[in-house]
């Protein structure tokens, strides 16, 4: 058990690492607020997403940034945790941001105080679900690329600059190719 920032009790997740398996990943802004409304923010995210993977050689399936969380389905290498992965890709992300914010003496920072600090993530390890059956590898790709056209962002999935929905509808020339199901 643990106590996030507003003071809820939650149950911590016990990360099952399992090699060559497809994880489900869901993680959230600080309080849950919108620090991705700006376009050029979420153009940040993917970036960093893509070097992630690039560094830690991880395939990533599917994903999605929207207003204030995340969604990736990944399949990290036997070497790495995804701990790891997390760690390497919000970490450096979110310091990028804050700092920016404090340079523009941002007002968002207040609202992102925290511990004599600042925060971007919410504090667990978010939602993280080994996916067991093939069929459940395309269910939960449609879940997250209907995330925009569900909340009313675009009409149709590959609308939202910010997944890989593109990419599954023929779209090459996106910012983030996607690696092979197999």
């Amino acid at each position: 058990m643990a106590i996030d920032a507003r003071g809820y009790v939650y149950r911590t997740r016990q990360r099952r690492e399992i090699p060559r398996m497809a994880r489900f990943l869901t993680f959230s802004c600080f309080n849950r607020l919108p620090l991705f409304g700006n376009d050029r923010i979420k153009d940040l995210f993917v970036q960093r997403l893509g070097a992630t993977r690039d560094g830690l050689g991880f395939r990533l399936l599917a994903y999605v940034v929207m207003p204030e969380h995340v969604h990736i389905v990944l399949v990290p290498p036997d070497e790495v945790a995804v701990r790891t992965i997390l760690h390497s890709l919000k970490g450096p992300f979110g310091r990028l941001v804050i700092a920016r914010w404090r340079q523009l003496r941002a007002p968002i920072l207040e609202r992102l105080a925290y511990r004599g600090s600042y925060a971007f993530w919410l504090a667990g390890g978010g939602y993280d679900r080994n996916e067991w059956a093939n069929t459940e590898l395309p269910e939960k790709i449609r879940y997250i690329h209907a995330n925009p056209v569900r909340r009313g962002l675009v009409r149709q999935a590959a609308d939202w600059a910010w997944s890989s929905a593109r990419w599954y509808a023929g779209d090459r020339d996106g910012a983030l190719p996607m690696d092979p199901i197999r």
